[in-house]
């Protein structure tokens, strides 16, 4: 701990009381004499074969005084893949224990903040990881039942032990049945999973950089992201465990995500936006608008299912926590969000904006909602240079087009976009004569003509202009760690609240790449079969592009970009064809709050190259 630089969030306590602002919970427990111990929760399954059902284990801390009076205490709870392999949060803190086996060290300042106010902490390792047995399935039945169960554990309607394998038993009667969910990454994919079972006592979730649906992680519409695979993943999170032989189900995995990006049974019993009706839990949500991991659609198509409360918080980093990009803002924030729907505190959270948007680097405005567009239609038209056009509302005629070949990327077409490209074709908006605010997930409809019996699609949209934005492909994606540290809660020997202070990492750029989206043809008419080729016929197909909330400014260009394979992020086909696009037949729904863009011709700038995308892995990141 570094003396002398310590902004010790424990004496942060709540406004004097009032009728309008009613106290929220305060530090009163005493953290170092907290209980800690282990449950191991039978979750129904045999994933790993040994012919008993599997445990989970599930790791606790709550106030030791609440305990000794009777009074029972709300949970948060953090279910993860992570706590022995890769380790959570932007220091990659794993869990430890002492020589008995009892937890120390809890990964976050979860339990440093929250339970001294009251609440306990849970943090359980998904099935097949750390100490809990069985195997993990990415996002199936197994990583979602190993929370499930957890949460009718703490409401009576599970079996909990005191052992991995023994049979004496043990209850929550500690817990007063209300759960809250957290968790960045594959943590708050977990959230987002048990809370579209519907299961009774779990009444908030706080997805963070989460994924909706494992499809949408693996696969674009037909074609297959350059993200590893769902058996890689599970061979990597399963690393430390019980030592259990998870072969045959890694077997499944790779039997199960077919190479060739059809949606299959595989993928819905991982895509919790077709049970989205189900939650019953309210939402406070955050995802970077420059997440490459995960990729913005996933929070888009699961926002736009939900129907409950529901917050949300969008910067302009990549994959990063709220913790380390809006620090004090974001936990004062959190406190209130639990107090409310764990302790049933009046405080008004639920009446504040339902979005909140970084417009630039640390510049945050609120909004009513997310999405705040409606879709108006754009269409490209040929222009004076091949394959450099117009976008507008009037349709063009004729057509543009491009080959396809191995190591393009969408940096490379977007660079130069005054000069014609053999990779791509480019349709701009010209000048803006006033802001443009793209908000939601658009699409584009594509008709093709492809000269192979394979191809692919991407298309992109670029802001051309000169801007600061957020470094969200850069080493940590948009903030850097400093040397000293702030402490968020209370400590206790082998677990401080004491975490390295980030600032922001912002880069000037000449344009920005706003929302990508990619596409196998041979998915045109489902995305469940393809249909095969024939070369030299059209093909129409629509796609989605990144869900996103971003300004056009004034005097900056929108540019539609479309083209063939956009190597930093999808596979290539069989055979690289060269495509023809009819103009007439192509158009964009571009999500935009008011009327649409207001243009006047003008040159598009010959742009400084962006800054090169970050490397494209798994959610090891995470």
């Amino acid at each position: 701990m570094l003396a002398g630089i310590l902004a010790v969030a424990a004496a942060v306590v709540a406004a004097p009381q009032s009728a309008a602002k009613p106290r929220g919970s305060e530090p009163v427990y005493d953290f170092a004499q907290a209980v800690r111990e282990t449950a191991w929760v039978d979750i129904g399954l045999d994933g790993d074969g040994d012919g008993r059902s599997d445990r989970v284990a599930a790791d606790i801390i709550r106030p030791k005084e609440a305990a000794a009076q009777g009074k029972k205490v709300p949970v948060i709870m953090d279910a993860s893949p992570y706590y022995s392999c890769c380790g959570r949060g932007n220091e990659s803190e794993l869990k430890t224990y002492d020589s008995a086996g009892r937890p120390v060290g809890f990964p976050l300042y979860y339990d440093n903040f929250f339970v001294p106010r009251g609440y306990a902490v849970v943090l359980v390792d998904l099935a097949g990881t750390n100490k809990s047995r069985g195997c993990t399935d990415i996002g199936g039945p197994s990583d979602i039942n190993s929370a499930r169960k957890v949460v009718d554990w703490l409401n009576g309607r599970a079996n909990g032990y005191t052992t991995a394998t023994g049979s004496a038993r043990t209850n929550a009667s500690w817990s007063t049945g209300a759960v809250g969910m957290i968790g960045k990454s594959y943590d708050g994919t977990v959230a987002n999973g048990v809370a579209a079972t519907g299961v009774d006592g779990l009444k908030t979730i706080v997805p963070i950089g989460a994924i909706s649906s494992w499809y949408d992680y693996y696969r674009s519409d037909g074609a297959s992201l350059r993200q590893g695979s769902p058996a890689g993943l599970a061979q990597t999170v399963s690393q430390r465990n019980g030592g259990q032989n998870c072969g045959a189900a890694n077997q499944k995995l790779t039997a199960g995500a077919t190479s060739n990006g059809d949606y299959n049974a595989f993928w819905l019993d991982r895509d919790y936006v077709q049970s989205a009706s189900k939650v019953k839990a309210s939402v406070l949500a955050s995802h970077g608008l420059g997440d490459l991991n995960v990729k913005t659609i996933n929070f888009g198509q699961w926002w736009e299912a939900l129907n409950v409360e529901r917050k949300i918080w969008l910067t302009q980093a990549g994959h990063v926590d709220p913790f380390d990009y809006r620090r004090s803002a974001w936990v004062d924030t959190l406190h209130k969000w639990f107090d409310h729907y764990l302790l049933g505190v009046d405080n008004g959270i639920e009446k504040t904006p339902g979005a909140s948007v970084e417009r630039e680097p640390d510049v945050w405005v609120d909004q009513p909602a997310w999405p705040a567009g409606s879709a108006v239609t754009l269409r490209p038209a040929s222009g004076g240079t091949p394959g450099v056009g117009t976008l507008g509302t009037t349709a063009g005629t004729g057509t543009a087009s491009f080959t396809d070949s191995s190591g393009q990327s969408s940096n490379s077409w977007a660079a130069r976009p005054t000069e014609t490209s053999n990779g791509r074709v480019l349709f701009s908006t010209g000048a803006l004569a006033k802001d443009l605010q793209v908000s939601g997930t658009a699409k584009v409809t594509v008709t093709a003509t492809p000269s192979t019996s394979t191809a692919r699609l991407s298309a992109i949209l670029v802001d051309y202009g000169p801007a600061t934005i957020r470094n969200y492909t850069g080493p940590k994606e948009g903030i850097k760690n400093e040397l000293t540290q702030s402490c968020w809660g209370s400590s206790a020997t082998g677990n401080d609240a004491c975490y390295l202070n980030t600032s922001t990492d912002s880069v000037s750029v000449g344009l920005n790449i706003i929302s990508r989206g990619w596409a196998d043809l041979a998915n045109y008419r489902s995305l469940s079969q393809e249909s095969p080729l024939t070369p030299g016929q059209p093909y129409t197909m629509t796609f989605r592009l990144a869900s996103t909330d971003h300004v056009v400014p004034r005097g900056h260009q929108l540019a539609l970009i479309i083209g063939g394979t956009d190597g930093s992020f999808i596979s290539g086909p069989s055979q690289y064809p060269k495509i023809t696009v009819d103009l007439g037949k192509t158009s964009l729904a571009l999500p935009v709050v008011g009327s649409g863009p207001s243009a006047v011709p003008a040159a598009l700038p010959v742009a400084p190259a962006q800054i090169a995308p970050a490397a494209v892995s798994g959610l090891e990141r995470g």
